[in-house]
């Protein structure tokens, strides 16, 4: 492969020693035309600490410091798998959620500032950290459960996925962070999804809703590089999990158990009709950061 100095914006042929301050330059600068300058910098940030082991005032510190040549192989691959507009997360298999470093792949969804918020309302509602039972359904990273455990350790958390892939990576994020789950590898369509799972205070989802038609709207960086089974739902039945998932919690959610989604901005009211309508109680629906629909509680009777 080809490689490259970056010398301010403009490339120039490997004649010199790449300094940490000259990588983390030429990396910003290559990719400006696929970020804004904030982003652009959130991922040279990023970059630059997977490749040096170094934070950021070490690096501000040790700026003229040059990069080893392995450093500077893995500076060369990571900045190509950037440009091919692989996530960065992806590149460094890490992401925070919740103050959590967590281990991400190909075979889970990154976790998102939207499902933080999720995580918030619930730990808002119950500030007693209860000892209960509850279950996370299409876990992935387990970033959802993990928080939660974090927070609550005396409760008895279970977590879900389809996925072989994920269950195995949500169990070593587990592991990491000392949080004690019981996963299992389910697909919640099947008939059979409940028989495992014991009586439960809490259920939370934040299941595949994308219907196919927005594939082609959506960034290569999510279509290409996270898993489809975790993201798209077909056209003609967008509220496919909503309705399983709510089918579920009426069978193991206890008299007063929440059930917890996390929606698609467009289909707030249609959750909410859907639980309204197979019986649940105090139907909340919330809006994320951005003013978008993205939450919705409901109560079981």
């Amino acid at each position: 492969m080809q490689k490259y100095r970056f010398n301010g914006d403009f490339p120039v042929d490997h004649l010199n020693n790449m300094t940490i301050q000259s990588a983390f330059a030429g990396l910003t600068a290559a990719i400006g035309h696929l970020y804004d300058a904030r982003e652009a910098a959130n991922i040279g940030h990023l970059l630059m600490e997977h490749i040096t082991g170094l934070g950021k005032l070490d690096r501000i510190v040790h700026k003229d410091g040059d990069l080893t040549p392995a450093q500077e192989d893995l500076y060369q691959q990571s900045l190509a798998a950037l440009l091919a507009q692989k996530p960065i997360q992806h590149i460094t298999g890490k992401s925070w959620f919740y103050g959590l470093e967590l281990l991400v792949s190909d075979q889970v969804l990154i976790p998102r500032p939207e499902t933080e918020e999720l995580v918030e309302w619930i730990l808002k509602d119950h500030p007693s950290q209860p000892a209960w039972r509850l279950l996370d359904i299409g876990t992935g990273s387990g970033c959802i459960p993990i928080a939660l455990k974090k927070h609550w350790p005396a409760a008895d958390i279970w977590a879900m996925d389809v996925s072989p892939g994920a269950i195995s990576l949500a169990t070593r994020n587990a592991s990491l962070q000392h949080t004690p789950i019981r996963f299992v590898q389910q697909d919640v369509l099947s008939p059979d999804a409940s028989k495992v799972l014991p009586s439960l205070n809490i259920i939370i989802s934040n299941p595949p809703y994308i219907p196919e038609t927005e594939r082609a709207d959506m960034q290569a960086l999510v279509t290409a590089f996270e898993p489809s089974v975790a993201l798209f739902v077909p056209d003609s039945d967008p509220l496919l999990f909503y309705r399983r998932i709510a089918l579920l919690a009426l069978e193991k959610l206890e008299t007063g158990g929440k059930l917890y989604f996390e929606i698609h901005e467009s289909f707030g009211q249609e959750v909410m009709s859907l639980l309204e309508k197979e019986g649940y109680a105090e139907v909340q629906l919330r809006q994320d950061m951005f003013g978008k629909d993205r939450m919705v509680r409901a109560v079981k009777k």
